[in-house]
């Protein structure tokens, strides 16, 4: 019941973003992202996300011509990879305000509905069958890009606390363009500059080489 709850609240933010175009307003002097972190190149301890990575790299290896007739395996990673390759040679920017706008077109499933579980990491492809939630769109984001060749050193699925939401948990995309942290979000039609969101706490960053730790500045 609480999960089929956090699963409506979702679904009527993803709606009210999509025709607001932005996020609500919230009274804080500073934001969040304004922060102190810490790296670690250990990622092993991240089971859900390198398990993740390790589903991605079997499922890439089935061929296309398969696609609708192999489990994950949809032939919309067909359309998905013409829709990259037409955004190859763009700038950056316009790059992330495409790829968020793809992702955001995929309902919101929670993790309860589609693996009887709380806390599913899917592969994109896993994400174009059955779509997902907030996680699930990062990671799909996160591959898009790299699939357009952005560096990981740019990328961060970050995990953060929402504080519209009494502190409950959200992922977003974290994209570096220059020294600015951009943030690609199924709340948001909008790319957003890190620093001008304010109800988000970041916990931790992570790509597929290493994960940050974050904390308030001074810390």
């Amino acid at each position: 019941m609480i999960a089929m709850n956090l699963c409506r609240i979702a679904l009527f933010l993803y709606f009210l973003f999509a025709f607001t175009g932005g996020y609500p307003a919230f009274a804080a002097p500073d934001s969040y992202f304004d922060m102190t972190e810490t790296r670690s190149g250990d990622i092993v301890p991240f089971k859900r996300w390198t398990g993740m990575m390790t589903r991605y790299d079997d499922q890439k290896k089935v061929p296309d011509d398969n696609c609708g007739k192999v489990k994950f395996h949809p032939c919309s990673i067909l359309d998905w990879k013409a829709f990259l390759e037409s955004l190859r040679g763009k700038k950056l920017r316009e790059q992330l305000d495409a790829v968020n706008e793809w992702g955001n077109q995929h309902p919101y499933i929670a993790d309860e509905l589609n693996w009887g579980e709380d806390n599913y990491w899917e592969t994109p492809y896993e994400f174009m069958e059955v779509s997902g939630n907030c996680k699930d769109y990062a990671i799909a984001k996160y591959y898009s890009l790299r699939a357009l060749g952005v560096s990981p050193d740019r990328l961060r699925v970050i995990v953060l606390q929402d504080l519209n939401l009494g502190g409950i948990i959200h992922a977003v995309l974290g994209v570096y363009v220059a020294d600015e942290l951009l943030i690609l979000d199924n709340q948001s039609r909008r790319v957003m500059p890190a620093l001008k969101i304010y109800h988000y706490r970041p916990v931790y960053g992570i790509n597929e080489d290493a994960w940050w730790a974050y904390y308030p500045k001074g810390t």
